[in-house]
Order: C-alpha cells, then structure tokens, then sequence
C-alpha cells in the first residue's frame, strides 16, 4: 500500500482536486455548465476518458457520478457515468485475468477484499451485482476481485450495469440539482432509485445461501 501510495499518491490527488473543484460552493456551478457547453463534443470525451482511466485504480466513482450530473445535465450524465464506469470495470477484470491469479491475489489481503472474494466464489455474478449496490464497496475492489473469480464477462458486464444504475441515476441527478435548475420530479425520481437499490440489497440478503 505504502508502494501503491508513494507511485499514484499525487496524480490521484491531482484528478481528485481537479474533479472535486467542481463540486466547491464557491464556484458557480451556471459557469462550470457553461464552460463544459463551451468545450462542445471534447467536454463528454475528455470525462468519459479520465473516469475510465482513474477509476480502474481505487479512486472514489461518486465523485465522477455526481460530477457527470452536474457538467452535463441528468440524461447525458448518466450516460456518460455507466458508460465510462463499465469500460473501467471491464478494463480493471480482464487486466487481472491476463495477469493471473497468483500474481495479484497476493496483494489482495484486507479482510474486506476476503470476505468480497469469498462472496463471489458462493454467488458467482449475483454476488457482483449485489455488491454493486453498496455503497460501502469500492469499485474497483470488485473489479480486481471478480477478475480472480470464475465469474464470465458478459454476465459480468451485465451485472455490474444493473448494480451501478440505481447509485448511478441518483447521485447523477443529484449533482444536476447543485445547478439549481432541476425538475423536482427527477429529485423525486433520484430517491425512488435509491430505494430500489436499499430493496434490492434487502432481497439479494434473503435470498443469499447461508455460509
């Protein structure tokens, strides 16, 4: 860690400061959209590229989520964030399948990335949506792990599309409403997927075979 820290410390701070200026309450947020409407097609492209590139390492995805709401309004947005947060997880797997097992699994050994290990051993892909669903997980954690696991790419892909919807959809219209111009309907639409992601870890913890 202390390796990981000394080699990817700064440029992580560096992107960490460039997109949370973003969010500061000092800078008006109408000229942030105005400069990213400035940058025209180049804007999407460059956040898509940098979310992709970033996110691969464990650097926080809520920051580029909410950000993505906030640059390019509630629907391109989203599309942007799942866009660039899938590439990133796909890129982050089947990096650690060309690797291999023995030479990353090693590094991994936080009791949480065990007991992430172990979860996908049990539920296989299941276990990648549901752990897409919290919060609490980093992303790219689940990445590197399902990467050591059996679990096959498209189902994969596919799970972590619909893990990443909810978390994705909310915090992306969240970050539109720091503009202050948001439809209250879609404020009302960001709590509902909200709630649909607390239900579905709910079911997916019923639903778990018992250790």
């Amino acid at each position: 860690m202390t390796v990981f820290l000394r080699r990817f410390g700064l440029p992580l701070a560096g992107v960490a400061i460039f997109a949370a200026a973003f969010l500061v309450p000092g800078l008006p947020v109408e000229q942030v959209r105005a400069w990213t409407d400035a940058a025209g097609p180049l804007a999407p492209l460059m956040f898509v590229v940098i979310h992709i590139v970033v996110t691969i390492l464990p650097f926080p995805r809520a920051v580029f989520t909410l950000s993505a709401g906030l640059l390019f309004g509630p629907v391109l947005g989203i599309v942007l964030a799942v866009v660039a947060a899938t590439v990133s997880a796909v890129l982050a797997f089947l990096a650690v399948r060309a690797l291999g097992r023995e030479r990353i699994a090693g590094r991994l050994t936080h009791p949480a990335v065990r007991n992430i290990d172990r979860r996908l051993e049990r539920r296989g892909w299941l276990a990648v949506g549901s752990l897409r669903l919290i919060a609490a997980v980093p992303f790219a954690i689940v990445n590197y792990c399902a990467g050591l696991s059996s679990v096959r790419v498209l189902p994969y892909v596919l799970a972590t599309v619909i893990g990443i919807l909810p978390s994705t959809i909310s915090a992306a219209i969240l970050g539109d409403a720091l503009t202050g111009e948001t439809d209250p309907v879609l404020l009302i639409v960001s709590g509902v997927f909200i709630a649909l992601g607390v239900v579905g870890l709910i079911v997916d913890a019923k639903l778990a075979p018992k250790a």
